[in-house]
């Protein structure tokens, strides 16, 4: 586990001298993606991986992020900063919401409760358009400042930086609750409920608690979105979205953190890249696909399962040939003249 951290933590260290190095603005932009996607998927794989509940509406609390920002700050003048953490505590009250229901159900009924909530916060989006700006969206949110640098200025540099930091943080966060007694009691939930009902485990209050902690630095990166876009859409409750993300996280690998974070890297960077060509956007969605297929055909595990197995290989190999002593043997010793 020690290796996980301090790997994180050289990550983490390399993407900040980044900007050091590269410059260019398309190049940051991507990266900023990729931070707040990889907040939101290794958020979702600690209720979907972990605690083994199939939450299909945590798209959602990306969308409330981004609206409860673009809300406050639009429509009451409340300052970025402080609508930054409000947009975590009402995501996690949402969580609240939807774990009423949930918390009593099992399977493909969760799956059928947790998307009707997400299509029920869009339609509450479009119809209630003199707060929520409707099909058009809130526009013209106001950027982080602080005094007069503007997070947007200098190619994004600061969003850069937050969008990191949000993701670093809620990695290790994550981490840290994976190997706390909670996660192993979720864990312990999703592989055996009845052994774990037999050992004192709360299923209800634990299954809660991983919910409402999943949804917090969800709802922040969608915050982040929201003023990074300078804008709340209704389309941030899409299914496309809901797919996107959960490809990152199939792809990566379900109950492994890191993997769907590596996962997000690629996708979103050959997402955006294939968006260069607009005639072929069908091809697009297809070549997304057929990576999923051929990952999880070869790898259930997803990516994580394929650099574990990878290494295992390497160590084998390394086993089988060891490195030649400096020392030579006794036959190597009688054939020298």
């Amino acid at each position: 586990m020690r290796a996980k951290y301090l790997s994180v933590i050289i990550v983490f260290i390399a993407l900040v001298l980044l900007p050091l190095v590269v410059r260019d603005n398309y190049f940051r932009h991507l990266f900023i993606l990729t931070f707040l996607f990889a907040t939101v998927v290794a958020s979702w794989d600690l209720t979907l991986g972990y605690a083994g509940i199939f939450n299909f509406g945590h798209i959602a609390f990306f969308g409330i992020g981004i609206y409860t920002l673009g809300i406050l700050t639009t429509k009451l003048g409340v300052d970025p900063w402080l609508a930054l953490p409000i947009s975590g505590l009402m995501t996690a009250a949402a969580a609240l919401l939807v774990a009423a229901p949930v918390l009593r159900l099992r399977g493909i009924y969760v799956v059928l409760v947790t998307f009707a909530f997400s299509q029920l916060c869009m339609q509450l989006v479009l119809s209630q358009s003199k707060i929520t700006g409707g099909a058009g969206g809130l526009v013209l949110i106001p950027p982080l400042r602080i005094g007069s640098f503007s997070f947007g200025g200098s190619g994004g540099l600061g969003y850069y930086y937050a969008g990191l930091l949000s993701c670093f943080v809620t990695v290790l966060a994550l981490m840290g609750i994976v190997e706390s007694r909670l996660g192993k009691a979720a864990r312990a939930i999703r592989d055996n409920p009845e052994y774990a009902l037999a050992r004192g485990v709360d299923q209800g209050r634990t299954r809660l608690i991983m919910l409402v902690i999943s949804a917090i630095p969800c709802g922040v990166a969608g915050g982040l979105y929201c003023l990074y876009f300078r804008i709340a859409a209704p389309e941030a409750f899409g299914f496309s979205n809901s797919t996107f993300i959960l490809s990152m996280l199939l792809v990566g690998g379900l109950s492994t953190l890191l993997g769907p974070v590596a996962a997000a890297f690629g996708i979103v960077f050959l997402s955006e890249y294939l968006e260069r060509f607009p005639n072929i956007e069908a091809a697009k969605h297809m070549a997304l696909a057929v990576i999923i297929i051929l990952v999880l055909r070869f790898f259930p595990g997803g990516l994580a399962q394929a650099f574990e197995l990878l290494a295992r290989r390497v160590a084998a190999q390394r086993g089988r040939n060891p490195a030649i002593s400096a020392a030579p043997t006794t036959a190597q010793e009688q054939s020298v003249p």
